[in-house]
């Protein structure tokens, strides 16, 4: 498996990639592909797509196909669990901060079971205990308090947002402390690589499956992307918007 410090630099060099594919030009709209009033910038969101995809084909799946390789399943899990245990820590918060107690303690306990009995977050004990996993960060909290999504942009690496999650995305980077802390670069190095690389492990079966669904790509996980943030926002309210998303999965 390539090292998670390699993995590190090589993203880094390809960030010049990237600006050089944003200055180049902007890809094509494809024929009969119907244009979305949520998305303005689609020609240059369509370019830095198209940048993630190769850098994805190109160095992601090469590492995880790597990484499933070399781990066990059951390591895997850990890795997942113990990503997600941590993860908890900022939901609870967010949930707080969007004015749900409720969630926000259930998200606390989260962590003290898992930290506790789950070896660490290695072991999720807390799911099959009653404790309802939540995924919450800083551009929900935004849209929740009032803050309009803004048009949809493609970020280079991050994938599919709008500006409003733009910003709350550089939030939960810059308010992710605890890895930060830590003193050996190299080793916040190979934490951040394994991150990565644990987050595209979640999905590695499913975005195969959509690469073979004959749909355009680009405007299915736009679609979905805007749908699903939307209902995340609105979710537990009590009005007609709170509905969940609807879209057709290609794969399902």
């Amino acid at each position: 498996m390539l090292s998670a410090v390699k993995f590190i630099s090589k993203a880094r060099q390809c960030a010049l990639l990237c600006i050089v594919c944003a200055l180049v030009g902007c890809a094509s709209i494809p024929a009969g592909v119907e244009r979305s009033p949520q998305d303005p910038w689609e020609p240059f969101n369509r370019s830095v797509f198209e940048f993630n995809e190769g850098l994805d084909a190109y160095v992601l799946k090469p590492v995880v196909a790597g990484y499933r390789f070399v781990l066990p399943e059951f390591v895997r899990d850990g890795v997942y669990n113990f990503f997600s245990n941590y993860s908890d820590i900022y939901t609870a918060i967010y949930n707080l901060l969007q004015g749900k107690p409720g969630d926000a303690f259930n998200d606390f306990m989260r962590v003290v079971v898992n930290t506790t009995m789950g070896l660490g977050g290695l072991l999720d004990l807390a799911t099959p205990g009653g404790l309802e996993k939540h995924k919450e960060d800083w551009g929900q909290t935004l849209g929740v308090w009032g803050v309009p999504a803004g048009p949809y942009v493609v970020l280079p690496f991050f994938g599919p947002s709008n500006v409003r999650d733009t910003f709350g995305t550089a939030a939960d980077l810059q308010s992710d402390y605890l890895f930060r802390l830590l003193p050996d670069v190299a080793l916040r190095n190979s934490i951040t690589g394994l991150r990565v690389i644990n987050a595209r492990n979640t999905y590695y079966e499913a975005g195969d499956l959509l690469d073979g669904a004959a749909i355009d790509k680009y405007s299915f996980m736009r679609d979905a992307y805007i749908q699903r943030r939307q209902y995340q926002i609105n979710e537990g309210r009590d009005d007609e918007e709170s509905t969940p998303p609807v879209y057709q999965n290609p794969y399902e």
